[in-house]
């Protein structure tokens, strides 16, 4: 079986094309079962969050695993598979290893060395032990990169390279002036109360502004993050908690409003933020698009391969993507009466209310393009390092871990011999005595094991190398062991309650 991710991200697709795949809880544990009843995968893991979309699979076939991954894809996103396959893209084995460890790191995020990722990783690992859709090859990855996302920012100075994508769009909310400046004394109006809602509420606060408003459907939710926002040492805000509902009387009241909730639909309208601001839509001045070229994904450093030509299955051979347009709102100009964050996918406000005179729009699209040209840090190199490293040493314990059931089911069976053995001798012999039986039977059994020693250590160091899969299968082949056997071994192993423990 193989480790196979199929998927798409900021870095391969339009926002507009992330938005309309985003997946919703139960949509994406619908996905996971489906991906395991579907022949080719033996586990699944899905990663969805703010801009991107990964399935994760072990499969027993490649072709056919892609085609059944990227279908899977488009049948639960809605988007048409002819639409989405150009934006998909395609890891194999070590290649799927080092994505997933790199997104990990934060070096695949929309600002680099942002740290939210691992709590996404998290809960998608945390989703798939629920559901029982990851296994053994699923369960030792995703906890190796967490891990490895771990010691990234404990080792180095990644978290430098970039800042959370809240820290990133309040500077851009902004506009070149100091975050904490702009902010001071300002009302700001948290719309969600999710972990994005929660860090923006905490950020606001160390920020400097005046007060915090949190709106959530589930009220209890919205009085919890107001505790938590008035306990803080660090801060000194006023915060208080309002039924959504409430949230068209805030808008008249707030400077900065930041939204990051589970909603498929508009959270704010712009009919609703002009009310706000008591201005006319309609008598709202049409501002030009600007189109720009956004930089193709970097084929080297961040895809392994790419779909093209209509086909999944030409992905293993597929060349470097060209750069894509993208066309982004231009904002109103004048002085801005109301700043609005939109981190959520699919939108929470309506992307019109840039045409709105006073309003200061950035959502995940208009971060995507800001973040383009963000500066990367040395550490970043240190970062590729480790990752490089941690994909040679999962690959080589994943391997050893290969033949392991191979080998404890052989010395099994030796184990079986040498009783038959032992309980013909008794037959045969009934006359010996308790200690004469004693070191017949340690001798035959020191026998056995010194006949097994060198090969069982020397299979399991030449299977830890490159290519050094099949010797499990030579040694099943060899010792004509049962491969029910070696899969109980496995299943044992795998169900062991302290495997992967930390």
């Amino acid at each position: 079986m193989s480790l196979l991710v199929v998927g798409l991200s900021h870095r391969s697709a339009p926002v507009s094309v992330l938005e309309r795949a985003s997946l919703a809880a139960e949509a994406q544990a619908k996905l996971l079962q489906d991906t395991l009843a579907a022949e080719p995968a033996t586990e699944a893991a899905v990663l969805a969050t703010c801009n991107r979309i990964e399935l994760y699979a072990d499969v027993d076939k490649f072709h056919a695993g892609v085609a059944e991954l990227s279908t899977l894809l488009a049948q639960h996103s809605g988007v048409g598979l002819e639409e989405l396959t150009p934006y998909l893209y395609v890891h194999y084995e070590d290649r799927a290893v080092h994505h997933l460890f790199s997104v990990a790191c934060g070096l695949d995020s929309m600002v680099v060395g942002e740290g939210q990722i691992l709590g996404q990783i998290k809960d998608a690992l945390a989703r798939g032990q629920e559901l029982h859709t990851a296994g053994r090859l699923l369960n030792d990855l995703f906890q190796q990169a967490l891990r490895v996302g771990k010691r990234a920012h404990s080792e180095t100075g990644i978290d430098r390279a970039g800042q959370s994508l809240v820290t990133f769009g309040l500077q851009q909310l902004a506009a070149g002036a100091d975050p904490a400046l702009w902010a001071g004394g300002k009302r700001a109006l948290v719309i969600g109360a999710g972990s994005m809602s929660s860090l923006a509420a905490a950020t606001l606060a160390r920020t400097g502004v005046a007060e915090i408003v949190v709106a959530n459907r589930t009220r209890a939710r919205a009085d919890r993050l107001v505790e938590i926002l008035q306990q803080g040492d660090d801060t000194a805000v006023r915060a208080r908690a309002v039924e959504m509902s409430a949230v068209g009387d805030e808008l008249t009241r707030a400077d900065i409003v930041v939204s990051c909730t589970g909603s498929t639909g508009l959270v704010l309208t712009a009919d609703a933020l002009a009310d706000a601001l008591g201005v006319s839509l309609d008598a709202a001045p049409e501002t030009p698009a600007v189109t720009a070229v956004a930089p193709a994904p970097d084929d080297v450093d961040q895809h392994a391969a790419w779909v093209e030509n209509g086909s999944a299955a030409s992905a293993a051979h597929a060349g470097p993507a060209t750069p894509r347009r993208v066309t982004v709102p231009a904002q109103s100009t004048g002085p801005v009466r109301l700043a609005l964050l939109d981190l959520a996918m699919p939108r929470d406000i309506d992307g019109a209310a840039h045409r709105i005179a006073g309003v200061r729009l950035v959502d995940i699209e208009s971060l995507a393009d800001a973040s383009a040209d963000a500066p990367m840090a040395a550490d970043v190199d240190r970062v590729r390092t480790i990752v490089s490293d941690e994909v040679a040493a999962f690959g080589a314990a994943q391997r050893a871990a290969h033949v392991a059931p191979t080998v404890v089911a052989l010395r099994t069976m030796a184990a079986d011999v040498v009783a038959g053995e032992i309980a013909r001798l008794d037959g045969r012999l009934p006359d010996l005595d308790e200690k004469q039986r004693a070191e017949i039977t340690q001798t035959v059994r020191r026998v056995v094991d010194k006949l097994l020693h060198a090969p069982t250590v020397r299979v399991k160091q030449l299977a830890s190398e490159p290519g050094g899969a099949g010797y499990a299968d030579a040694l099943r082949e060899l010792f004509d062991l049962d491969p029910q056997t070696v899969a109980a071994v496995s299943r044992a192993d795998l169900n062991d309650p302290n495997r992967g423990r930390s």
